[in-house]
């Protein structure tokens, strides 16, 4: 809600109350209408737009659940509050029901209403943006399930799909879980290589002493359990693409062999002297430091020059946190084929504060999750994980150890029935205790 401000409306037949929410909404930044009669709304709510809306319960000759259904029908986009008594909870919650956001109590202090007030409107905000989502997921750059907004990651795809139709061997960078094999198929779908293999090897997987069978395949009686003839990963994917996931792993001797094939485009099965010729197209990845990884001498430079024909950079997650969002909702759109499932405010707030250390790998992973507990259709905050839920819960900034010490013996002390439980909670004589109260200023 950028260059404007949030547009209020409130109505209660109470002179008093509605000058004090007034003046308490102007305080914060709000742009507030007052009603003294609720009939004047219905007016209004045909010419005008609101963000948030406060209604009273019980008003006449128009009582508040038929404000809320005016408003629903009128402008279903705007985020209704019931004010209430002490004696109406029950309607309240039946207002919650259809459609309303929350309720809050008659009387209430100024500076809880603003808190109230400003939590609302981040409802709002949220909710807004998940409408929007919805329409601009079918926009943004889908290709073979990579969906960013993000400038450099486009640019990097843009890159991959202009490098697909060369011959040059690529070499795709990035931590784990940031597509770095969606780019790798993605290349192979858009080159003239399509229609033949795409063969993947993950080379850290495979054990040293199996990965040089795996790779040019071996003869019969080349070694203990070689009892037959078998091709390779190569000679599987001739006319095709190799994909070598994780390639910074692969040992000395192996890294010589493979240069080998890049530059001739031959080998031999392990066991076997014949020279065979193959034609495949190279496509490596690695989630390691590769420039650290040359200083340190465990990646030959010959053969890094050959593989990085093209390099291809993934961002982490967190530093693209627009695309995190847009995902969100690429997941549920495909997670949900028997229906359409919603997230409530909440859980995409906590979502978005998260840092997906596991990138977009961890985030399918958490949504695959929530989707399963979701039984009402909507995914809350109690579907996420802790780590996920406690996202939001975490100070902006770090906190210093001081600042750490403060809270934590204010809590304890909050909580102990006296000092000396208090300073056998924290471990500490109580003098110590004196000490760090004198201190902290508690």
């Amino acid at each position: 809600m950028e260059g404007r401000k949030p547009k209020v409306l409130v109505v209660d037949d109470e002179p008093n109350i509605l000058k004090t929410i007034g003046i308490c909404f102007d305080a914060i930044g709000f742009e507030t209408r007052l009603f003294l009669k609720p009939q004047e709304v219905l007016e209004a709510l045909r010419t005008e737009h609101f963000d948030l809306a406060f209604v009273d319960l019980k008003m006449t000759p128009i009582n508040g659940m038929e404000i809320l259904e005016e408003i629903k029908a009128h402008s279903p986009e705007t985020t209704v509050t019931i004010i209430t008594a002490h004696g109406s909870i029950d309607s309240a919650v039946e207002a919650m029901k259809k459609g309303a956001y929350h309720y809050i109590q008659k009387p209430f202090d100024f500076q809880e209403l603003q808190v109230f007030a400003t939590k609302a409107l981040e409802h709002h905000e949220l909710t807004r943006e998940l409408r929007e989502l919805r329409t601009q997921v079918a926009e943004v750059h889908v290709h073979d399930e990579i969906v960013t907004r993000n400038r450099e990651m486009l640019w990097m795809i843009d890159l991959a799909h202009r490098a697909a139709e060369s011959m040059l061997s690529v070499l795709i960078e990035g931590e784990s879980g940031t597509g770095k094999e969606l780019i790798a198929h993605f290349m192979h779908r858009n080159s003239s290589r399509a229609d033949k293999a795409f063969v993947r090897v993950d080379c850290a997987a495979i054990p040293e002493n199996l990965l040089e069978s795996e790779l040019f395949g071996h003869v019969k009686g080349a070694f203990t359990g070689a009892v037959k003839d078998r091709q390779g990963r190569f000679e599987v994917a001739d006319g095709g693409t190799v994909f070598l996931d994780e390639i910074a792993e692969l040992a000395p001797n192996i890294q010589a062999k493979l240069l080998r094939v890049l530059e001739n485009k031959e080998f031999e099965r392990v066991g076997e002297s014949l020279t065979r010729r193959v034609d495949v197209r190279i496509l490596a990845a690695t989630n390691k430091n590769i420039d650290e990884a040359l200083k340190e001498g465990t990646f030959r430079e010959d053969l890094f020059y050959r593989v990085s024909g093209v390099r291809i950079k993934l961002l982490p997650l967190r530093e693209r946190p627009e695309d995190v969002p847009l995902l969100i909702e690429h997941f549920l759109k495909k997670l949900g084929k028997e229906g359409v499932i919603e997230i409530s405010a909440d859980a995409l707030k906590a979502l978005r504060a998260y840092r997906w250390s596991g990138n977009v790998r961890e985030l399918q992973n958490v949504m695959e999750r929530a989707v399963l507990l979701a039984k009402s259709g909507t995914i809350e905050l109690s579907h996420l994980p802790d780590e996920v839920r406690l996202a939001t819960e975490r100070p902006q900034h770090a906190l210093s150890l001081e600042e750490m010490e403060r809270l934590h013996i204010k809590r304890v002390l909050q909580h102990a029935k006296d000092y000396d439980e208090a300073a056998e909670t924290l471990g500490v004589d109580p003098a110590t205790l004196w000490r760090k109260r004198k201190k902290y200023h508690l």
